[in-house]
């Protein structure tokens, strides 16, 4: 979904308009902003940070072609790097591949979805359904005896709703617009959640969150409006790690990594797989798209996802991973760092306009009662005199 102001002014008269841009001037104020007039140069963290891949969302039968090549789990393991393997259902074969990667010393996170019929990711919609999950995922371990270096939980919103409703516009505006004005929904799910990761902690499990991009955003004018919208959960595990996924925005590229991930637990980067030709519009980063994310996620960072593993083989990425230069620098172009600083103060101040547009139309309308009333009064007078 693509949230602009602009579908909000044609609302507002001039009148109101002239009563939010001067508060608009201390969010924007706020927000990070630097004179891109320059390109800035990022060092590397020196050493290798500690590298998870996702994988494994395409099925049981590619997953186990993907852990049956020698020279994969070779470089897993050269890389001290994990895998979050989606646990997509609770087979023995699924069972098996985990036990195999632990054995060879390969750390694994159990990426927690859901059926299809359910949402498949995580979020306000379907917190029921994740406590049910997660029991099962619980007795499954304790069945085949699995060790786990982690529990990750992708709360992201339900795309298959919005595809659904994509074609009835008024249908998916309503429905938008109801999940925007419940606010009990998001503090019922953050309750779920949050009882849902405490129960795991309590069973030993390392819980990770995985976050959509705009949550900083949203934290940092302390709205949850595309929560509401969207359905997405704000709750925290052990560790977060926010999903900035450059492939969508080749033209920004690194400096979506340098805006977005100063002050972030976790950074994920990706994606490195797809049909389209790497480093093109549509296409998954090709090596130096993905080596620059990295050096600068690595700069804020030492805990480092990558969706996802099947593109990093497809591509020959994992031997060059192993041989990486991780001291070397890398040099994002002053025209990426401007359009990444306004993306952020355009969503900064987008979220935090929308998230209080009740209050400017309630002040705008109590001026204009005001006016109407003093004109009356006037105009009273006038005629008495």
């Amino acid at each position: 979904m693509r949230f602009s102001v602009s579908g909000i002014l044609p609302l507002l008269n001039s009148s109101l308009l002239r009563l939010f841009i001067a508060s608009l001037v201390l969010v924007l104020a706020s927000a990070p902003a630097r004179a891109a007039d320059s390109s800035i140069e990022i060092a590397g963290p020196g050493s290798p940070p500690d590298i998870g891949f996702a994988c494994c969302d395409k099925g049981i039968i590619p997953m186990q072609q993907l852990f049956a090549d020698p020279t994969v789990l070779s470089a897993l393991v050269q890389l001290h790097a994990g895998v979050a393997v989606e646990i997509a259902d609770f087979s023995p074969e699924r069972a098996a591949i985990v036990r195999q990667s632990a054995q060879a010393g390969i750390p694994v996170t159990a990426w927690l979805v859901l059926a299809p019929e359910q949402g498949f990711y995580i979020n306000a919609g379907n917190a029921p359904a994740t406590a049910q999950r997660v029991a099962q995922f619980e007795q499954w371990t304790s069945d085949n005896h699995l060790q786990w270096a982690a529990v990750g939980l992708d709360i992201e919103p339900d795309f298959d709703q919005l595809a659904a409703l994509k074609s009835h516009r008024w249908r998916l505006f309503t429905t938008l617009l109801r999940q925007a004005l419940d606010s009990g929904r998001i503090v019922r799910a953050q309750q779920a959640y949050t009882s849902i990761i405490q129960g795991l902690e309590s069973h030993g499990f390392v819980v990770q969150t995985y976050l959509m991009p705009y949550v900083p955003a949203e934290r940092d004018v302390s709205v949850n409006l595309l929560d509401r919208i969207l359905g997405t959960v704000d709750v925290r595990g052990d560790r977060e790690y926010l999903m900035v996924y450059t492939s969508y925005a080749h033209q920004v590229g690194a400096a979506m990594v340098w805006s977005l991930g100063r002050n972030e637990q976790g950074i994920t980067v990706g994606v490195t797989d797809g049909d389209a030709t790497p480093g093109t519009t549509n296409g998954p980063l090709d090596w130096n798209e993905f080596s620059s994310n990295l050096i600068v996620a690595g700069h804020y960072t030492r805990h480092i996802g990558v969706y996802n593993l099947e593109g990093c083989v497809r591509q020959g990425f994992l031997p060059r991973l192993v041989a990486m230069d991780w001291s070397q620098s890398v040099v994002i172009p002053a025209a990426s760092i401007s359009h990444a600083e306004r993306l952020g103060l355009v969503v900064r101040a987008a979220l935090w306009t929308a998230a209080h547009l009740i209050w400017f139309i309630a002040g705008a309308t109590l001026l204009l009662v005001l006016l109407i009333a003093w004109r009356r009064n006037r105009r009273r007078r006038s005629h008495a005199d």
